[in-house]
């Protein structure tokens, strides 16, 4: 059975929601599904834009097959090539076999080297600042490489004003009959999931996001829908989704906060980081979200981290190194770009401690303008009485850091 929604005249959502796949990409959990967006324009002639994951691909062309009616398809138009959205490109090339497909030399390239029978179709390769009509409707191309492969582009309808903004704009979680983001409460429900789906896939790619959003400021004034290949449509409050995009690429925090993520064998560090979040919040700083990063998945430390402004990284030694798991986390986050932190470390170890000059070295040496506080807190396998003394130092340095951060903010702000 079909089942589409109208985006706006002449144009439908024809996608399919996924409650099968547990993990995103055979890595990140998506308790709450995903949907594989995909857009069919109605105009003199017909244009699906990009196809969905070949586990959806039946109800795609049922929700085709029902709009189309005796139509045939015109014109397939591909965005984005990874496989959630490009794997059922030749079942649509063998249905339709008079379809024209719209893409760029890079996009056929991939399409050639996952096996897609294309050369029997006529291809049109586009470029940025190309157009192309299909009657009324107008489109034009923007390259978007890195967002988040190097063969993405959008294509931007000039006559409606839709954006086709492949990955960019995304998120995690099924719309089970839901399409536009004022359908759902957004902030509640999707946030959390729109910058973990961001800062995990795309997150290491942060310059080239931002790349794409200048070359969306000249037309921002014009764009009326974003149309993702992930999760709810924008129609209303652009801005609000577009300026997070904006604070995440830039490896900037959302909000004041301390992220407290630990590793703790026996319960010994578990017990130091619960201690020092009980102090900030006794001293007035009650915005801190403690992790177990063994129990956590990363993707949502990563997400938490790009959240919030300070980090507290505590762990035991192990093997007179860094736990395994916090070592793990570290890695992501490098690995993802991160940068543009204040940080502090609690160690832990009953002899040979080293976990804290080794995660120091880390954040300084392997990653981009992460500060280390000078105040530490050192446990002989556990936290003592002794060391009240030191855990309250340690508050009170990252509240002080957070201090100074909100008055630089603050004076920024004031010039412009």
């Amino acid at each position: 059975m079909y089942c589409v929604r109208s985006v706006t005249d002449n144009l439908y959502w024809v996608g399919a929601n996924d409650h099968r796949t547990h993990l995103f990409e055979n890595i990140h959990p998506i308790p709450r599904g995903v949907s594989y967006n995909a857009y069919l324009l109605l105009d003199k002639s017909t244009v699906l834009f990009d196809t969905v994951d070949w586990s959806a691909c039946r109800q795609l062309l049922e929700n085709m097959e029902h709009l189309l009616g005796d139509r045939p398809l015109d014109y397939l138009l591909i965005n984005h090539m990874e496989p959630d959205h490009g794997a059922s490109i030749e079942e649509i090339l063998i249905r339709w076999p008079g379809v024209k497909v719209i893409s760029t030399e890079k996009a056929f390239m991939l399409m050639r080297q996952f096996g897609f029978h294309i050369d029997g179709h006529e291809l049109i390769q586009v470029k940025e600042g190309d157009t192309f009509s299909f009657g009324e409707h107008t489109v034009t191309f923007v390259e978007a490489p890195m967002v988040h492969w190097p063969e993405a582009m959008v294509t931007f309808d000039l006559t409606n004003g839709v954006l086709f903004a492949a990955d960019a704009f995304g998120t995690f979680g099924a719309l089970d009959g839901k399409l536009f983001a004022d359908e759902v409460d957004f902030d509640r429900d999707w946030i959390d999931d729109a910058r973990r789906y961001l800062t995990n896939i795309v997150g290491k790619y942060g310059p080239h996001v931002q790349l794409l959003l200048k070359k969306a400021g000249g037309i921002l004034d014009k764009i009326k829908f974003i149309c993702p290949l992930h999760g709810p449509v924008w129609r209303e409050d652009l801005m609000y989704f577009i300026d997070k995009y904006d604070h995440w690429s830039k490896y900037q925090p959302e909000e004041q906060g301390v992220l407290i993520a630990y590793a703790s064998m026996y319960g010994n560090t578990e017990s130091a980081a619960q201690a020092l979040a009980a102090k900030l919040c006794e001293k007035g700083c009650t915005n801190v979200w403690v992790y177990d990063v063994s129990n956590v998945h990363v993707s949502q430390l990563v997400s938490e981290a790009f959240r919030l402004s300070h980090l507290v990284f505590a762990s035991v030694t192990y093997n007179l190194g860094i736990y395994p798991v916090m070592h793990d986390f570290l890695m992501h986050l490098k690995a993802l770009n991160f940068q543009n932190r204040t940080c502090a470390i609690i160690e832990n170890g009953s002899w040979a401690v080293k976990s804290g000059d080794l995660m120091q070295k880390f954040l300084e040496d392997e990653m981009k303008n992460m500060t280390v506080l000078n105040d530490r807190l050192t446990l002989a396998s556990a936290l003592h009485p002794d060391k009240a003394a030191e855990l309250d130092a340690l508050a009170d340095a990252i509240i002080e850091s957070m201090a100074k951060e909100q008055t630089g903010k603050t004076q920024i702000e004031r010039r412009w």
